[in-house]
């Protein structure tokens, strides 16, 4: 019987991400639909081991007696999902450590560390506070009005702490990798999330400058697959860059779009797997 549950929940998770469409729509609506169908299947599925590892080996659910199978398979899943953490702690972890050895420098009144390599390197790195990584490169190649709008675009970064909910949330990715269009709403959400900041910036410095910055960064930046890093050229490749330009230049008519959190309500549905417990005898 667990393992008729357990596939149940999978298959409607399954069921729920291949079904996906392109999601329409402005900023808000694309955000909040785009986190509902990333993280919705993941904790239904979470919900239903947990309910499975609660209920054990022993005893029957109405009529059908219950066994080892799907607890194993419950306990294993958890247990993975546990080890995969600890992994990207671990790694985030080493990658603040290696943060704090570049020497400190102030860029006016905001503090930053300094990377002595001639790239073009601008990124928010590390978890809850996270602090500005700068290269050398990049102060010697833009011009300081230029480089105003890179640090207003790292600012937003902090501002909505994308390095802490992003850390999460690549984990849940690295743990659900499997199921459908998995990568896909990661890399709708990885946009969304530059376009946030990108906003959060042209509403303190002007938008056609960090335009011209994020191009002059993007063509030198090497991509980060730093989980705990949010940089300047972050998911700005082929339609994505054009994407971030267009909302820039067209800031004045799309600076009024807020990303709104998302609603709880819908994910107490991904809960109802705890009650079967109340069916274990």
């Amino acid at each position: 019987m667990h393992l008729i549950i357990i596939f149940a929940a999978i298959a409607l998770a399954m069921s729920m991400r291949g079904t996906i469409t392109t999601i329409q729509g402005n900023w808000n609506t694309r955000w909040q639909q785009t986190l509902f169908l990333f993280l919705f299947p993941p904790l239904l599925i979470f919900t239903t081991a947990i309910a499975l590892l609660c209920m054990g080996t022993q005893g029957k659910m109405v009529i059908w007696h219950t066994g080892w199978c799907g607890y194993v398979f419950a306990s294993s899943s958890l247990i993975f999902s546990t080890l995969l953490l600890v992994r990207l702690a671990y790694q985030g972890w080493k990658s603040v450590r290696s943060l704090r050895q570049y020497p400190k420098t102030k860029l006016g009144i905001q503090p930053a560390r300094l990377l002595d390599t001639q790239t073009m390197f601008a990124a928010q790195i590390g978890f809850w506070q996270s602090e500005l990584v700068i290269s050398q490169g990049l102060l010697q190649s833009l011009s300081p009005q230029h480089l105003e709008t890179v640090i207003a675009h790292e600012q937003g970064h902090y501002h909505y702490r994308d390095t802490f909910w992003f850390f999460w949330l690549g984990w849940i990715r690295e743990c659900t990798i499997w199921l459908p269009n998995t990568t896909e709403l990661w890399q709708e959400l990885l946009i969304l999330r530059e376009l946030r900041a990108d906003a959060y910036a042209a509403s303190r410095v002007d938008n056609l400058l960090l335009a011209e910055s994020l191009l002059l960064v993007v063509s030198n930046q090497p991509a980060s697959s730093n989980i705990l890093c949010a940089a300047l050229g972050s998911s700005s490749h082929g339609d994505k860059l054009e994407q971030r330009i267009e909302a820039l230049l067209n800031q004045p008519e799309t600076s009024t779009t807020q990303f709104d959190s998302l609603p709880w309500h819908p994910f107490l549905l991904a809960l109802l797997p705890l009650a079967t417990i109340l069916f274990h005898q």
